[in-house]
């Protein structure tokens, strides 16, 4: 038997890791090789300028977008494929269903469904995707929605709330999940500035929580806040990673010296 690290402590578990992946859209190559990877209670923030990938490589690490190459383990295992580059697709639909359920994405523009009362979009996955016991996910999705301060607006629907309350519903709906991990692109980036701390407050919140995170951001303060680690992807590329202190207060490339003054310097 090979020696391993202890078991169990914590933070040892790696929960999602991506290798060497290659993303494009034809002729245009949007991630050009990148390696990340989140351990249980990790904050990883992605950051970088519009067309650099961020969010692309969360879609991928999702399985939301086919990757042309590399590879995508999730707790250890990896997706299997089938193809090649893009021809490429995962082979195990069964395999799909269960990473992406334990890898809950929260979008940018919140995704609820318009016909449906807050507590039920919350409800849905569990329900309908997995099986779950609806008394028992009711009594899940009433607490989580008491979680994120929206606990009586459960028998409205998503027109009739704020921006901001309809992000808190649609992250209530992803911790319904009970996922290893979650996901965020953009969480903050189609609210008003007051609107945007009100979901700042919840994800700092669950943060302190120990949650697994990977958060695509155009909000520095909130990825200098809450990450355990932050990487600056250019063109397809990580450019820069290390830990939010020393990333922010001694960056050592000139791009993203550059990056920051042109989004902090206001």
């Amino acid at each position: 038997m090979t020696e391993t690290a202890p078991a169990q402590s914590p933070g040892s578990e790696t929960v999602i890791a991506i290798r060497d992946l290659h993303k494009s859209y034809g002729a245009l190559e949007v991630l050009k090789g990148i390696d990340i990877s989140a351990r249980k209670g990790e904050v990883v923030s992605l950051i970088g300028s519009s067309g650099s990938g961020k969010s692309t490589l969360l879609r991928c690490a999702n399985l939301l977008e086919d990757s042309q190459q590399g590879e995508i383990l999730f707790k250890g295992e990896p997706v299997r494929w089938r193809g090649e580059g893009h021809h490429r697709h995962p082979a195990d639909l069964k395999q799909v269903i269960r990473i992406r359920t334990n890898l809950s994405m929260v979008f940018q523009q919140f995704n609820l469904w318009a016909h449906m009362t807050i507590l039920q979009n919350v409800m849905e996955a569990p329900v309908t995707v997995m099986g779950r016991d609806r008394a028992e996910v009711e009594e899940r999705a009433r607490h989580y929605l008491g979680k994120v301060g929206i606990g009586d607006k459960c028998d409205v629907y998503p027109a009739q709330l704020s921006g901001g309350q309809q992000q808190r519903a649609a992250i209530a709906r992803a911790l319904c999940m009970e996922p290893e991990a979650i996901l965020f692109d953009e969480p903050t980036s189609a609210l008003d500035p007051e609107l945007e701390q009100e979901v700042v407050r919840v994800i700092r919140a669950l943060a302190d929580e120990g949650r697994t995170m990977i958060i695509v951001t155009h909000d520095m303060k909130m990825a200098r806040d809450v990450s355990t680690h932050v990487v600056f992807l250019h063109r397809g590329l990580i450019e820069e990673e290390g830990d939010p202190d020393t990333l922010f207060g001694n960056p050592k490339s000139e791009r993203l010296r550059g990056f920051l003054s042109s989004t902090m310097g206001h």
